[in-house]
């Protein structure tokens, strides 16, 4: 038997005849070795909503909370991840670093989208597939300098994500399916403690769900970040919101989420957050948390963390008493049906909700029984300040928000100009007889006037000097004091005259 070195496989001769066994690749097992042992966990986590600036402000919180995380990423690549989100589906990356070994231990691709427009669901259908659906959470940005278009911008993103469900294969909605029951079976324990982001055991003990838990899932674990928590100040002195207003706000919240078995935080750049907890939590990311467990937080007004699958009814009743779940729950069942199928309701509804008898202010009174859609409401006890001022138009049959300002159609210039021109000639036509009434009746003041004068001038000059003499006699010299030297008016009148008489006699004969 003879070998070449440098070839993989071996010759062998028998019998004057030459077999070649099948060559190993023994460079491409050793590399596929370990690039297996190194190969990273990939997370795909699709945010939704928000600014571009919004968008940059919620991933700036993301890797904020783990600043030695961040340093030992800077150490490795020296700069951070291009960020493209201006147009349409946008994409960035982070890595994900092990705090205590300084390891590189999964990597979080992010998408971002902004607008809410079906025309963007094939770009979000090729982020989806059977083996990512299982890594994916799916995250709602909404801001508190808006908070009374929370549950409008919900709507449009509930719609839009159901249409993209709908559209995707049989493979993919089995992967939805199988996701939503692992994500709705995550342990609990009796003290509240949640372990979200732990795979269940057999060992442990499911809870059932209680009345309005997840009967509207959308196929993929959802996260809502309430943004900038710190304009609430703002709301309180400005708007003049109290405690009553900023409840009614949260348990709207927390009943629609709990319908979708989401979960709710509000985040804010003065004061820290469990951002970057829940969001790793949710996608089964536990290193870097360092087995930290989320602690429910709806106390704190600007600090509200819900995680999921840990509320319910009986406790959103009791942040405050009077609050209508029941209605809002179904209310929100009615806004978010398919607008093909959508109720008489829901296709009645006002944008503005200016007449809604539920507009009444909240504080001191107990919160409004929902007989409408859940938008309506809220939108009536939520008011927009700027109402008055904008005319926000919004198109109930997809659901989007068409401007924030008032619109009016122009008109081709010609046309306007005609228009004007005729206008002008009918009040042309209608003002003439009154017009020249008008002009009759200046003349014939003017005349009279002039009449007046000449008959008043006439009177003057047919007075005689003896009159004018014996008037002056009774009435006797006119004088008057000028600096301490008494002077006589009709004597200061007559040199005047005399010393005028000859600088007018020469004018006249110069001119």
């Amino acid at each position: 038997m003879s070998r070449n070195i440098g070839d993989t496989g071996t010759r062998r001769t028998t019998g004057g005849t030459s077999v070649e066994t099948p060559k190993k690749e023994l460079w491409s097992s050793m590399l596929d070795d370990v690039a297996s042992g190194r190969s990273l966990p990939e997370k795909n986590l699709l945010v939704l909503g928000g600014s571009p600036e919004a968008q940059k402000d919620f991933l700036q919180g993301l890797s904020n909370d783990i600043a030695n995380g961040r340093k030992h990423a800077e150490a490795h690549s020296g700069k951070r991840p291009p960020l493209a989100n201006q147009f349409a589906l946008g994409y960035t990356y982070e890595d994900i670093w092990d705090a205590d070994h300084e390891d590189l231990i999964a990597r979080l691709s992010i998408y971002l989208l902004s607008d809410p427009s079906p025309s963007f669901t094939p770009l979000l259908k090729t982020v989806l597939s059977p083996q990512t659906i299982p890594h994916t959470l799916i995250v709602i940005l909404l801001d508190w300098s808006d908070p009374w278009r929370w549950l409008r911008q919900l709507r449009q993103w509930v719609w839009l994500l159901r249409s993209l469900a709908a559209s995707l294969s049989e493979e993919c909605k089995d992967a939805m399916e199988e996701t939503m029951t692992r994500w709705r079976n995550h342990t609990q324990d009796l003290g509240g403690r949640e372990s979200a982001g732990k795979p269940p055991n057999n060992e442990s003990m499911h809870l059932p769900l209680g009345t309005g838990e997840w009967d509207e899932v959308l196929g993929l674990p959802l996260c809502v970040v309430c943004q900038n928590a710190d304009h609430m100040t703002s709301l309180e002195s400005e708007q003049g919101w109290k405690e009553e207003t900023f409840d009614f706000v949260q348990q709207s919240l927390r009943t629609i989420l709990l319908k979708h078995g989401a979960s709710l935080v509000y985040t804010s750049r003065s004061s820290p957050n469990l951002l970057q907890s829940l969001v790793y939590a949710s996608l089964g990311i536990q290193s870097t948390l360092k087995r930290q467990i989320l602690k429910h937080n709806v106390v704190d007004r600007d600090r509200v963390l819900v995680p999921p699958n840990w509320d319910s009814w009986g406790k959103i009743r009791v942040l405050k008493d009077g609050f209508d779940v029941e209605g809002i729950s179904a209310g929100w069942s009615t806004d978010i049906a398919r607008r093909d199928e959508a109720s008489p309701t829901l296709q009645a509804q006002d944008p503005d909700a200016k007449d809604h008898p539920q507009s009444e202010e909240l504080a001191g009174t107990e919160s409004p029984k929902v007989t409408s859609g859940a938008v309506i409401v809220y939108e009536g006890t939520i008011r927009n300040p700027r109402e008055g001022i904008e005319n926000e138009s919004y198109d109930d049959h997809d659901g989007l928000q068409r401007s924030g300002k008032l619109e009016a159609k122009s008109i081709n210039t010609q046309d306007f100009l005609r228009n004007q021109s005729q206008v002008m000639d009918r009040i042309r036509a209608e003002d003439g007889p009154s017009r020249n009434q008008s002009k009759g009746q200046r003349m014939e003041t003017i005349g009279t006037n002039r009449s007046q004068e000449d008959s008043d001038a006439r009177y003057r000059d047919g007075i005689s000097a003896t009159d004018r003499g014996r008037v002056d006699e009774h009435i006797g010299p006119v004088q008057f004091n000028t600096g301490g030297i008494q002077m006589d008016a009709d004597d200061m009148l007559k040199r005047l005259q005399v010393q005028s008489l000859p600088f007018k006699t020469l004018n006249e004969e110069q001119f």
